[in-house]
């Protein structure tokens, strides 16, 4: 056995593969929360979110997309704000994400950031996004970019979300939707199908063991009240 001298053994756990892989699963439809970053009148990031729920629809899924009109600045409101509050309770709703933003700067949106910055990392001693999944997408007004997908997969990992491998960027957006705000068939259409349907696998595969995969060795050492103290400092 190797030499592991520093674990407490009480609260150390083999791997339980009746837990991993339960054989009971969850009969209601997937529950998917859409976000995007635009509030234009012709908004691509919310025409491709569009598209998104109606290929999630299409797979079996229940969608709900967050329109952030009139959502405050963080900390410019309490968090007893409505649309923060219908942010949160969306969020704790769902099972997976969609984050979509259009591409600004080089960089998301801020009002895609505003969205993320009003999710808590903690209620209580519960991280209501720790373990849901996520897909990550981005419209660009030229040449292909992955720079806010990239930054919006650094933000779903730093919230513990279980973000997908795939991801869609979508350039020239203004010359992928008609004028009835549909996406034309093309790759990058194929390409928002893909992810979605990644999506739905991974959110069928994970959400009804959810509590055994965030079930950490350094977490069963703590009580709950320490967790929750630790997880809810008002300052650093």
């Amino acid at each position: 056995m190797a030499d592991t001298a520093n674990i407490q053994d009480r609260h150390f756990h083999a791997i339980d593969t009746d837990r991993l892989l339960p054989p009971e699963r969850a009969p209601h439809a997937p529950r998917i929360l859409l976000l995007y970053g635009s509030l234009r009148d012709r908004s691509f990031s919310r025409l491709m979110t569009e598209e998104a729920a109606r290929i999630l629809t299409r797979f079996g899924a229940e969608t709900r997309t967050f329109c952030p009109s009139g959502l405050p600045l963080p900390d410019d409101a309490g968090a007893d704000h409505p649309k923060v509050q219908e942010l949160r309770d969306l969020v704790t709703w769902s099972e997976g994400m969609v984050w979509c933003s259009p591409e600004r700067h080089g960089a998301m949106t801020g009002i895609m950031k505003t969205q993320i910055d009003w999710i808590p990392l903690s209620l209580g001693g519960v991280r209501p996004t720790q373990g849901k999944t996520l897909a990550v997408m981005q419209v660009s007004g030229g040449s292909q970019s992955f720079n806010a997908v990239n930054q919006l997969r650094i933000l779903g990992r730093w919230m513990r979300l279980l973000t997908i491998p795939n991801q869609s960027s979508t350039p020239k957006a203004f010359l992928e939707f008609d004028d009835n705000g549909r996406m034309k068939p093309s790759p990058f259409y194929d390409r928002v199908v893909d992810v979605m349907e990644e999506l739905m696998k991974f959110t069928m595969l994970t959400r009804d063991n959810k509590a055994y995969l965030l079930d950490r060795y350094s977490e069963r050492k703590e009580s709950a009240a320490d967790l929750s103290e630790r997880v809810n400092q008002n300052a650093i």
